[in-house]
């Protein structure tokens, strides 16, 4: 459980420890030059990017993760050609740096991972890397999504991530062929120590039972992982404070040092409706995408709790509670429509994805009304 030890990586291939299998990743460190360019980029159905030089010195930096708001952040499509956008995404990824978030994660299931090619993912990854360096935002954590369902794949997402200027790899336990897998979640160990010695980048792992077929981790197996020097931290999806608690006191009882503002396993809640309550069993703050539409509100809820202003923070917790209800419901459609109705962009998720019917907008719109009339009071 140390803390992140920023070595790089070698430049444009990387040997890791499972299997001693060779890996070349294949996209290299060439982002680190004057043109962000994907390897698709000659497909008409593919985004490009270029920018100016990118400072290497502040590209890769240790950024250390502390307690706070993090945000899974939106990714943004051309309207008509589903290209990424990468201006909004970079205007998106300073409005909520502005709004005092701790840190931000990209490709999540809100940043609509699954419909990334492997360039795709590190357009926007290093996007938001940029535009949070231009802005002023250097010393703050880009966590990347990077589970997949080989672990040769996800070292490969892993690497790419680092290159991209990715800190910290967001790692879903692989769930395909799970009941082929070894009894004790053997092979799921497995996977996480084989990712977690190659990753150039430390791990945190994801606990997301409805996106892996019900898989749930247990407080056990999350702190036998925790013990990798590695894998820094945990994402609790699954609602349970129980787990979250026990996870929490057992990280705590490990640690060499003892460090509220500094802990060495960051434990987050995956969701903004429990924010307080992760608070109470010991937990360091939330990962939620809720943020992406009031960021102030959800900052402000722990901040209240922190302060020992209980009553606010629990009326403030129901603001964001019945907001998060509706980000649920709708998912990374209804969000993006929440985007468009109160802050103006946010456009539609890509196909096959819905677009909303003109009766889910106005739904959605009015189910984020409150949680937007006190983000914008804060």
């Amino acid at each position: 459980m140390s803390p992140h030890n920023d070595a790089p990586s070698p430049s444009g291939s990387f040997t890791v420890g499972f299997n001693r299998i060779p890996f070349r990743p294949t996209v290299s460190a060439s982002l680190m030059t004057d043109h962000l360019m994907p390897v698709e980029s000659h497909s008409p159905l593919s985004s490009s990017y270029s920018s100016s030089s990118l400072d290497a010195s502040t590209f890769h930096m240790t950024r250390p993760l502390v307690p706070g708001v993090y945000v899974p952040t939106m990714c943004f499509f051309e309207d008509g050609t589903e290209n990424v956008d990468t201006a909004t995404i970079a205007r998106h990824a300073v409005r909520l740096a502005r709004a005092g978030v701790t840190g931000l994660a990209t490709q999540g299931s809100n940043g609509e991972a699954v419909h990334l090619t492997h360039s795709e993912r590190q357009l926007v990854t290093a996007t938001t890397r940029k535009a949070l360096n231009d802005a002023g935002f250097s010393h703050m954590p880009i966590i990347v999504g990077c589970g997949c369902q080989s672990t040769r794949e996800t070292i490969q997402y892993c690497v790419e991530a680092w290159e991209a200027g990715g800190d910290y790899a967001l790692v879903l336990p692989p769930s395909y062929y799970s009941s082929l897998f070894a009894p004790a979640m053997e092979t799921v160990i497995e996977y996480f120590n084989a990712v977690a010695d190659a990753s150039p980048i430390p791990i945190i792992i994801y606990n997301f039972p409805g996106a892996v077929g019900g898989m749930d981790l247990s407080s056990d197996v999350i702190m036998q992982l925790a013990q990798h020097p590695n894998i820094v931290g945990v994402k609790l999806t699954c609602g349970n404070t129980g787990k979250l608690n026990r996870v929490a006191a057992a990280a705590r009882k490990l640690s060499k040092r003892h460090d509220p503002n500094n802990p060495e396993f960051l434990v987050l809640a995956g969701s903004a409706d429990f924010s307080i309550q992760s608070l109470v069993a010991g937990g360091h703050g939330i990962l939620a995408g809720l943020a992406n539409i009031a960021p102030k509100a959800c900052i402000k809820t722990i901040e209240l709790f922190k302060q020992s202003k209980h009553a606010e923070a629990l009326a403030m917790q129901e603001i964001v509670s019945e907001g998060d209800w509706t980000a649920i419901q709708g998912g990374v459609v209804g969000v993006k429509a929440g985007l468009e109705a109160w802050s103006g962009y946010g456009g539609y998720a890509r196909s096959p994805l819905p677009k909303p019917t003109a009766e889910q907008s106005k739904k959605w719109k009015e189910g984020f009304r409150d949680l937007v009339l006190l983000e914008k009071s804060l």
